[in-house]
């Protein structure tokens, strides 16, 4: 098999797979990559078996990042939990991988990770560099059967607090919404002493991604509590940021804002909320998830070859976290920034 390489940002080819494909989500949309590349600097590119001129059968798409720091890599995708081959099967798997290897080559990049939710068993020499908990909650049976399957004292009691405290509701994507839901961003990665993404960061996926995001924001006398920010692709809704203000937790708007999101995606015909995913190890939030009555399997990440590089170890140290904690805000954003350009 002939495996081409296209830039899905200019190939309308791309936008048109992703589009109909059973597995793509969000994270395939072209609105997803151009944030990327606009952000960060990223250079996304689309292998497919296409021949210039045909539709596209099949594709599966990456960015290359160029970072002096963590070096040059290629990443399906950056910032996103998962990103799935959109493949016929598995069989075709070894074809695009053989043509993956040679293009780290020919780029000299130091490894290339696919981040997938399908176990493709033969991974085609790829080595497994690491794993995850996906949460993910079924939408499709009646909302009474959903709520009821909340937990009681942890979601349902906090969602009737929240009612009784008569939280303000409102969902978007004005100025405003975004102002309020990166304010308690800041509050939020501050407490767990974790830098932020930047601010421009979400301002361009709000442009890129047009009708496919939605902020949700939780107000109690006017002020925002809590905020969620969520991608949406035909019947499938990602919840992929959330925050709050710890002193207001009592209120219940976190619980609140999910409650808000099932209703609604149910109501436009969603199937699923992906819920992200969690480290196995962190059971906190691994049992919060599970109190939404997610289901949850394994997401594996593969690279070629597997290597740690030193944007993993700077995020794992303590002393990184201890220094973030203490910062004021616009030192904070500002870190955040000169970050997440080497992540990825």
């Amino acid at each position: 098999m002939t495996i081409q390489i296209i830039d899905p940002l200019t190939d309308s080819r791309w936008s048109d797979l992703a589009a109909r494909h059973p597995r793509a989500t969000a994270f395939h949309q072209t609105g997803w990559l151009k944030a990327l590349a606009d952000t960060y600097g990223y250079r996304p590119i689309a292998l497919t078996s296409a021949s210039a001129g045909e539709p596209l059968r099949d594709g599966m798409v990456l960015c290359h990042i160029a970072s002096w720091i963590t070096g040059h890599r290629l990443v399906s995708l950056p910032f996103a939990d998962h990103c799935e081959p959109l493949l016929d099967g598995p069989a075709a798997l070894e074809d695009f991988v053989i043509r993956l290897r040679q293009e780290r080559i020919l780029q000299r990049c130091k490894y290339l990770e696919l981040r997938l939710r399908t176990d493709f068993q033969d991974a085609h020499g790829l080595q497994q560099s690491d794993s995850y908990w996906f949460h993910e909650l079924d939408v499709t049976p009646p909302l009474e059967r959903i709520f009821k399957a909340l937990h009681k004292d942890s979601i349902q009691r906090k969602i009737r607090r929240a009612e009784k405290e008569q939280l303000v509701y409102e969902a978007g994507r004005s100025e405003l919404l975004a102002e309020e839901f990166y304010r308690l961003l800041l509050v939020t990665r501050k407490r767990h002493q974790l830098p932020p993404q930047p601010r421009i960061w979400f301002s361009t996926l709000v442009n890129c991604m047009g009708d496919g995001i939605r902020i949700r924001v939780a107000r109690k006398n006017g002020v925002a509590i809590a905020a969620m920010l969520t991608l949406r692709h035909r019947a499938g809704v990602i919840y992929k940021y959330g925050c709050s203000d710890a002193a207001f937790h009592q209120l219940g708007g976190m619980p609140f804002l999910f409650w808000k999101l099932i209703k609604e995606s149910h109501a436009t015909g969603a199937e699923t909320i992906d819920f992200g995913r969690s480290s196995l190890t962190n059971n906190g939030l691994v049992a919060f998830k599970d109190k939404f009555g997610t289901a949850k399997t394994l997401l594996k990440y593969y690279r070629d070859p597997s290597v740690k590089t030193k944007d993993e170890a700077y995020r794992d140290s303590s002393t990184t976290r201890q220094n973030i904690s203490i910062l004021p805000d616009a030192l904070i954003s500002l870190a955040g920034r000169m970050l997440y350009r080497h992540i990825g």
